[in-house]
């Protein structure tokens, strides 16, 4: 029956719904303060059990022909993304106390989990839509500096300004095909039809912006910066996933060809360049993250080059290691009463003495993020650059490879800070987050798996 098929493909979607009605009824109630938060962990957590137990059991339906698939690896696409969500939400107890964060967080995931099994543009920017508009609203919910305003305006115009070039690529696409389909994208890529490769380049050039990759990456810094730690935790990690995942799926088994070629080797690795070089001389972790963040989205678009058959493989582990790295360094980071003071990487001088076990896995976190042996990171690069040098572009990898050793100065710098600097004297809270540390000890035992047994990771992709 079509209702049976629609409640097992829609799963993952349904229990994220039931989650949100929970904690909006919670919150009508006047009893949201201490339940929603517990409410939306065990959504999410069911979502992601029943996303990986579908994935495992081989699981492929499509109950709306045309708009919406399931197959194993979306499945296991959103278990991966959902799984992430996890440290976020323990993370948010110490930031917000009221029901609107795991609301709004919800409603997101809803998103980035639609995008996963888009067979239409009509659902890709219905998934696109209902994953970024909360953002918006969580850029500014736990405001604690006046930039906050400012950044959440800036993410909001730029956001328009992706879902402009979405929707009028779409469009183009409809005009030079006739249909909806994402499968007209991968048509697109190798058509020579002008209507056709000028709509191809604005779907593109939307994820761009999506993705902040340079010169499209102007609001990242601002809105990391402004954001509270678990939003900018969940734009670095959740979002990023979403759409580098969402790439991959429009992409398909095509490959890539001029002039889309050149569009997609050149912006990815001025990225990589800038974004670690930008990083170097920030005073804030949090803006650091950010031009970090602009780096990392170079290798995994880089990885579109790569040969369609290892390219979902290599981004998802990337997304994986990447994502549980920085996952563990926020939840890591120690509280302080001051969120300006707290960002500061002064303020992180002599953290080793203070909080040894904070320095210890902001270190793995940073060792990881850096790509070094033998940390998650290193072998997430590896796939990325292996990827691009089989499909025969090792120029590029090359290229790419060098610039991701510009990266290390800053990740090495904040070690340099927290383990062999004099200490500072820093307004810490002295508040209790056990929360934010079982977020940490889950991220790291993830890390641990991940960097022990990497071939099982990644054949389970």
């Amino acid at each position: 029956m079509i209702s049976d098929a629609v409640l097992t493909a829609m799963l993952p979607e349904h229990l994220l719904l039931l989650g949100i009605v929970l904690v909006l009824g919670l919150e009508i109630a006047g009893r949201g303060q201490r339940a929603s938060l517990g409410v939306a962990v065990l959504a999410v957590a069911a979502a992601a059990v029943a996303a990986a137990g579908l994935s495992l059991g081989g699981y492929a339906a499509a109950p709306f022909a045309g708009q919406f698939s399931v197959d194993p690896a979306s499945l296991m696409a959103k278990a991966m993304v959902l799984a992430l969500a996890l440290p976020v939400l323990l993370m948010s107890r110490d930031e917000f106390e009221n029901g609107e964060f795991p609301a709004l967080l919800l409603s997101s995931l809803y998103g980035v989990c639609l995008m996963q099994s888009a067979d239409s543009f009509l659902t890709l920017f219905l998934g696109l839509e209902l994953m970024s508009l909360p953002v918006y609203v969580l850029v500014l919910l736990a405001y604690r500096r006046p930039q906050s305003a400012e950044a959440a305006l800036k993410y909001l115009v730029l956001g328009g300004t992706a879902t402009a070039m979405f929707l009028m690529g779409a469009s183009l696409l409809y005009g030079a095909s006739g249909s909806m389909a994402t499968a007209t994208f991968a048509v697109g890529l190798g058509s020579d039809n002008g209507l056709a490769r000028a709509a191809v380049m604005l779907v593109v050039l939307a994820f761009f912006l999506k993705g902040a990759i340079v010169p499209f990456h102007a609001w990242a810094p601002d809105a990391y910066e402004g954001a509270s730690v678990p939003v900018t935790a969940y734009m670095a990690t959740i979002v990023k996933a979403g759409v580098l995942l969402a790439v991959v799926r429009l992409f398909g088994r095509a490959n890539v060809a001029s002039p889309m070629l050149e569009l997609l080797a050149v912006l990815p690795l001025v990225s990589i360049v800038w974004g670690n070089l930008a990083a170097m001389r920030q005073p804030s972790l949090r803006r650091m993250i950010a031009y970090s963040s602009i780096a990392h989205a170079g290798y995994l678009f880089y990885a579109v080059l790569g040969d369609a058959a290892g390219r979902l493989q290599a981004v998802a582990f990337y997304l994986l290691a990447y994502g549980v790295m920085n996952l563990l360094a926020f939840a890591a980071l120690p509280a302080a009463t001051d969120d300006f003071a707290r960002d500061r990487l002064d303020n992180l001088r002599g953290l080793f003495h203070r909080a040894p076990f904070a320095a210890l896995m902001l270190g793995v976190a940073m060792l990881s993020l850096a790509g070094i042996p033998p940390f998650p990171g290193f072998v997430a690069k590896f796939l990325i650059f292996r990827n691009v040098m089989s499909a025969g572009y090792t120029t590029y990898a090359v290229l790419g490879l060098v610039g991701s050793y510009l990266g290390i100065y800053f990740y090495l710098r904040v070690i340099q800070v927290m383990f062999m600097s004099a200490d500072a004297v820093v307004a810490d809270s002295g508040k209790a987050r056990p929360l934010a540390l079982g977020a940490s000890l889950a991220c790291f035992a993830a890390a641990a798996l991940l960097m022990v047994f990497p071939g099982w990771v990644i054949a389970g992709l």
